[in-house]
């Protein structure tokens, strides 16, 4: 009886471990088969193909996670300024990433060595482009004061490595993020053996570059269309393809990395101004269950800027002028430990564990300024400067590359040459008709404008009237702002047309760029991380500086939902 319970108890274990293989075997065969047609997903003989082991998108390299979600975006103190430009409105965010810390100089001077070793600036073709990316480093002269030493010194000596980047302005802040994505997908699909190892170091030249948007629409094209430096298949290793009836053999296909690989890193790009004032309010760290308890001032709880903890009670939270003539503190023992700006990590992280979101320097924001945000328009991943752009298809019918003799240069204000493309780089166009006829969500390439500077928005505005001449609509503009104009010629030497007029009544218009968070230069009020203020996107100063962020794909949270549901990151 004993015998027959206990080989009842055996046969028993062996269904319930059969099942559970068949049970594996099945869901794991199943995670490869459409659930629409059936048919295999990633079979080797071609046919659709998607990344099905995708688990969770990377946090690329400086790169901090900031989980999205809804603030209250604009002022929390009185308006002393009196400028009106920061009334507070209900704004949500999605998740994203964004640097742990400003760039650096020794960030930027890698990137300087990159286009001074790829690009030489002794042939004349190429001198503008490592020329426009240098920083301004005479941002520090003051006409009554000696700042000869970081004229000379901040941006190459050692000493300042790990001090933020001054002196860059808006436009080369972003072609540093263009620059940054490229590279870090470069070393991707190195990593994943899907280009030459080494090859960015040993085989770069301005006729053989690696651009992320060129590799996505024509990988052939990347390093100059050399196939031992990209290569088809993983490690070069193109999938056998069996011979046709007639003995012939198809040209291999999926032997690329594509979006839908989810290999390729989102791009770098400066952060909306929503994105950098929630991730500097940091209001994770006032969170009771699903409600925000009081309202932060700085980036860190408190009203003051001094540390209330025992063990470093008194010392300052940041890095800012602390009144007239004050700038560090008195020596022997310095208020912030700073005169100028300071090594970054200096002082605590806010509560995303991000570092100086409140002095050391003000920081580039990627929207144009306008005095509203205007939240009755949207109230989602808020950002004014929209300008959408398409590849441009060439006379053969191709997607048309840069190449030496087609590098478009923007000269600036202060007469700067700085190259808004490369070699290598996709050449692009406004979007026309072809993508905005009979839209609902946008109907321009240029929304700079929208519902607040354009024609529509201003008292000029009158519906059914013809188009007017240029001159006639410039008289008209919502902001009047000055008209300069500045050109250099073939010999190099600068050609400015002075905007003399003494009728303009503001200087906002669509190059004005919002710079967040208060500086070493500036007094406590700018630390408060609704404050905003504008400069021109081609001048630069010794006070701001940038940082980084990237969208994040996938789901908002890693964490558990309510229902139970688990989420990925």
């Amino acid at each position: 009886m004993k015998v027959n319970k206990l080989m009842t108890i055996k046969l028993l274990l062996t269904l319930v471990v059969m099942f559970g293989f068949a049970s594996c075997s099945k869901k794991s065969g199943s995670s490869n088969t459409s659930s629409a047609t059936g048919w295999k997903i990633n079979d080797p003989k071609g046919g659709f193909q998607h990344g099905l082991g995708y688990k969770k998108q990377e946090a690329g390299p400086g790169l901090i996670a900031i989980e999205g979600g809804t603030f209250t975006k604009g002022r929390v103190q009185d308006d002393v300024m009196h400028d009106w430009n920061n009334t507070p409105n209900q704004q949500h965010v999605q998740s994203f990433y964004m640097d742990e810390t400003e760039v650096t100089n020794i960030m930027y001077m890698e990137y300087l060595d990159y286009l001074k070793r790829v690009f030489n600036p002794e042939e004349e073709n190429y001198t503008n482009i490592y020329n426009g990316a240098l920083p301004d480093t005479l941002v520090w002269r003051d006409r009554l004061g000696y700042n000869e030493t970081m004229t000379n010194n901040y941006l190459r000596h050692p000493a300042y490595s790990y001090y933020p980047v001054v002196g860059v302005n808006w436009i080369q802040a972003v072609e540093f993020c263009k620059w940054r994505t490229d590279r870090v997908n470069e070393d991707v699909l190195e990593r994943e053996r899907f280009l030459k190892k080494d090859a960015k170091l040993t085989e770069a030249s301005a006729d053989k570059t690696f651009s992320t948007e060129t590799y996505i629409n024509s990988p052939s094209s990347v390093y100059g269309g050399d196939e031992e430096i990209v290569m088809k298949g993983k490690g070069g290793k193109t999938p056998k393809q069996k011979p046709n009836a007639d003995g012939s053999t198809a040209e291999p296909k999926n032997v690329y990395a594509q979006r839908s690989s989810g290999l390729i890193y989102p791009e770098y790009r400066l952060p909306t101004e929503a994105e950098w004032e929630y991730a500097a309010v940091a209001n994770a760290g006032n969170r009771e269950y699903n409600l925000y308890q009081g309202r932060k001032k700085y980036p860190w709880s408190g009203s003051y800027t001094r540390s209330g903890k025992r063990q470093v009670r008194g010392d300052q939270l940041a890095n800012y002028k602390q009144g007239k003539g004050d700038y560090g503190g008195i020596a022997g023992w310095s208020d912030d430990g700073a005169d100028i700006t300071q090594v970054v990590k200096s002082y605590p992280p806010n509560d995303f564990g991000l570092y100086d979101m409140a002095g050391n320097v003000s920081e580039w924001v990627a929207d144009v300024y306008r005095p509203i945000v205007d939240d009755e328009a949207n109230d989602f991943n808020y950002y004014r400067g929209n300008v959408y752009m398409k590849n441009k298809i060439g006379e053969d019918g191709k997607l048309e590359i840069i190449s030496t003799d087609n590098i478009v240069y923007d000269t600036t204000s202060s007469g700067k040459i700085i190259a808004r493309n490369l070699p290598g780089e996709l050449a692009t166009v406004p979007v026309d008709e072809n993508e905005t006829y009979l839209r609902q969500n946008f109907s321009t390439s240029d929304n700079r404008n929208y519902r607040d500077g354009d024609r529509q928005s201003s008292r000029f505005f009158e519906f059914g009237s013809e188009d007017e001449d240029q001159k006639s609509i410039d008289a008209k503009r919502m902001y009047d702002s000055p008209m300069h104009q500045v050109e250099v010629d073939s010999m190099g030497t600068m050609l400015k047309k002075y905007d003399k007029s003494s009728k303009r009544t503001s200087l906002v218009n669509d190059e004005s760029r919002v710079y967040k968070g208060g500086s070493w230069r500036d007094r406590a009020y700018w630390l408060d991380p609704a404050q905003r203020r504008h400069f021109p996107q081609d001048m630069a100063t010794s006070d701001i500086g940038f940082r980084c962020a990237m969208s994040k794909v996938g789901p908002k949270s890693s964490q558990k939902s309510s229902r139970g549901v688990p989420r990925t990151r």
